[in-house]
C-alpha cells in the first residue's frame, strides 16, 4: 500500500517570514536532498558560532558593538537549529507537542 506524501518543513521560510513545506515520499528527491544539505550547513555554522562566542566571552577587550553582533548571530543560529528540530520532530511523527510555540 503506497503511503500518501508527507509534508516536510524546510529549513527555510518564505519572504514573509512563514514555513516552507515539501510533499515528498519517503525517497525525497532533489530538494528533500538540497534541503538536508541546508540544515547540515545551518548546524555547523550555529557549532561554529558557539566556539567564537565562548572566545568572544571570555575576551574582556569585546566591546559592546561585538557582544550585539554576536548575540544577533546567535539569535538567527537558534532559529535555524530550532526550524531544523521542528521539521525533524515532525517527520518522526511525534505529535505530543505543538510545532508552533513561540516564545
Amino acid at each position: 500500500m503506497d503511503t500518501p506524501p508527507t509534508p516536510r518543513r524546510l529549513p527555510w521560510t518564505s519572504p514573509d517570514d512563514k514555513p516552507c513545506y515539501l510533499f515528498t515520499d519517503r525517497e525525497g528527491g532533489y530538494v528533500a536532498r538540497y534541503a538536508d544539505d541546508v540544515e547540515a550547513l545551518q548546524l555547523g555554522m550555529g557549532i561554529g558560532l558557539l566556539e567564537h562566542a565562548r572566545d568572544l566571552i571570555g575576551d574582556p577587550a569585546a566591546d559592546a558593538r561585538q557582544l550585539r553582533y554576536l548575540s544577533a548571530q546567535l539569535s538567527a543560529a537558534l532559529r535555524d537549529a530550532v526550524r531544523v528540530a521542528e521539521s525533524r520532530r515532525e517527520r518522526l511523527g511525534d505529535d505530543d507537542s505543538p510545532s508552533d510555540q513561540r516564545l
